[in-house]
């Protein structure tokens, strides 16, 4: 009779045997979330405003912005909401919109990342061939690849996780509706989910993490042919910035979702999952505008030109 039982909601248990650390988290889920939009919103901004930063580079960091203001806005205003209030009830269609997205976003994400790592590449191993390998068309042909196996995961994860019977009340051991919480939550038997998980997240993973080392071991191969010190510098710098990014990512996703025990320490995977949901979407614009002198650069033209406009305004009233 029990699996007969439907479900309409399910209750995420966060951090709730911890309710001392309820403020602490509403606080600082706060402070890193108006951050991160700030951040990535500066840097839409400033992208899209300076002509010399229309570049295909400078395009897939445009998007990843976006792509990280989505992916942490997935989560963080729910699980704040939940922090601060104490009511932790999210609906059964709610739990399987929030996962779709998120898992959309996040497979996207590692897709962009590889994608950025071959652009790289393009442009340190051929730059003579640079403009024409990575045309406007490529580009845009690119940013819908990623997003089409982001859609592709995403079904996948989700169709198959709410396939699941769930005999209620249900309690999710998380603080957003994660793929292997919610399948922990279950009164069905996983197995074949726990498979198609680990089969088709760890082959994403490891897929866009090769294509990023294999890029990269090119392109170490190449500057360290590069006879100028100043120039083997200044490829170096602009490579360590989406180096630092994407070892972030694929060192705590992997940890999540490409290593079979994944389902069997789900304490940990709430700390971990903090950090690759909340924190590096805040990280990804700070790594890349602090580190990145022409970024820096644009955002001081910017600033110029809105003070040039502020003050002939004042001058022009006087």
């Amino acid at each position: 009779m029990e699996n007969d039982t439907v479900v309409i909601e399910f209750t995420l248990g966060g951090f709730m045997d911890q309710p001392e650390l309820q403020v602490i988290l509403v606080v600082m889920f706060l402070v890193i979330y108006v951050i991160t939009l700030v951040g990535n919103i500066g840097m839409i901004f400033v992208i899209t405003a300076d002509s010399q930063l229309h570049t295909p580079m400078y395009f897939f960091l445009k998007n990843l912005s976006f792509l990280d203001i989505c992916y942490s806005s997935v989560i963080t205003p729910k699980a704040m909401l939940s922090f601060a209030t104490g009511n932790r009830v999210i609906s059964y269609n709610d739990c399987a919109t929030q996962m779709f997205f998120f898992s959309l976003f996040g497979t996207t994400e590692a897709f962009f990342l590889a994608v950025m790592a071959y652009d790289r590449f393009t442009a340190i191993c051929n730059p003579l061939l640079y403009h024409t390998i990575m045309s406007k068309k490529r580009c845009f042909g690119l940013l819908s690849i990623s997003y089409f196996f982001g859609c592709v995961n995403c079904s996948t994860q989700t169709g198959f996780t709410f396939s699941l019977s769930f005999c209620g009340p249900t309690v999710i051991n998380h603080f957003f509706c994660d793929v292997p919480a919610v399948m922990k939550a279950s009164c069905s038997n996983t197995f074949v989910n726990e498979i198609v998980l680990l089969v088709v997240c760890g082959s994403i993973i490891v897929v866009t993490a090769m294509v990023v080392l294999v890029s990269y071991g090119y392109i170490v191969a190449t500057i360290l042919c590069i006879p100028s010190v100043k120039g083997r510098h200044k490829a170096f710098s602009t490579c360590s910035s989406h180096l630092m990014a994407v070892s972030l990512f694929f060192g705590t996703v992997f940890f999540m979702y490409a290593q079979p025990g994944a389902m069997s320490s789900p304490n940990q995977g709430k700390v971990v999952s903090i950090f690759y949901t909340i924190v590096i979407p805040m990280l990804n614009p700070l790594i890349y505008s602090l580190r990145n002198k022409e970024v820096k650069e644009a955002l001081n033209r910017q600033m110029r030109k809105k003070a040039f406009a502020h003050w002939a305004q004042i001058g022009g009233f006087n």
